[in-house]
């Protein structure tokens, strides 16, 4: 995904704001959507398409941190650029330990929007990345069976195959065998690969035995 191939999602109760923001946009060959009020955008976003967010920080009824907070709580993926003539260091500070990816002062400078918006697009584009890999991960894994999961835990925790098989009560060609089974099923070729996949597909946490397979 390029730049240029992003939606920018913009919020902003002043129009004027709005247009001219939509003409600086489009004219860097963004696709923009933009909002008039905070409501409207909440019932009309889509976290599906890639891009970032520019919200004006004072609004009528959900304001711009109100909307960060909606988002987070939602889907927690789309990065957010604010604007305001208002805005006072600790409510920047506040929406950057929010997660924000920056806070510009109106009027802005158009590079420097273009900068911010440029990045937060990466942050999307590699949190999209991640996500994936992580989703595709999870796939793999629900495919093994209960004695691979077993076997997949016991190998990333660094187990050799004589220990598996004796604590499994099995044989090493046994294990051999459900090894093989569980490197192929999980896309991998090494144990340092298998044991990436698996924390990628649990989210960074142990891959758990789902209990014994007489």
């Amino acid at each position: 995904m390029s730049d240029t191939t992003a939606t920018v999602f913009l919020v902003d109760d002043d129009e004027a704001v709005l247009r001219a923001l939509r003409r600086l946009l489009g004219a860097a060959g963004y696709e923009v959507r933009s909002y008039a009020s905070s409501i409207q955008f909440l019932a009309e976003h889509d976290p599906a398409a890639p891009g970032c967010a520019i919200l004006d920080l004072s609004m009528p009824g959900i304001d711009g941190l109100g909307i960060q907070t909606a988002l987070s709580a939602g889907s927690g993926m789309r990065p957010v650029i604010f604007l305001t003539g208002t805005g006072d260091i600790p409510t920047s500070v506040r929406a950057m330990k929010a997660g924000a990816v920056d806070f510009l002062t109106k009027p802005v400078q158009a590079n420097d929007l273009l900068a911010a918006i440029s990045r937060a697009v990466a942050i999307d584009r590699e949190g999209r990345h991640a996500r994936n890999g992580a989703a595709g991960a999870a796939a793999r894994l629900a495919t093994l069976t209960p004695r691979e999961r077993e076997v997949l835990t016991l190998v990333v925790a660094g187990r050799l195959n004589k220990q598996i098989a004796h604590e499994l009560g099995t044989s090493i060609k046994t294990i051999k065998v459900h090894r093989a089974r569980v490197m192929a099923k999980m896309g991998v070729r090494t144990v340092a690969d298998l044991v990436r996949a698996s924390e990628l597909a649990i989210g960074g946490g142990p891959a758990q035995p789902p209990g014994h397979e007489t």
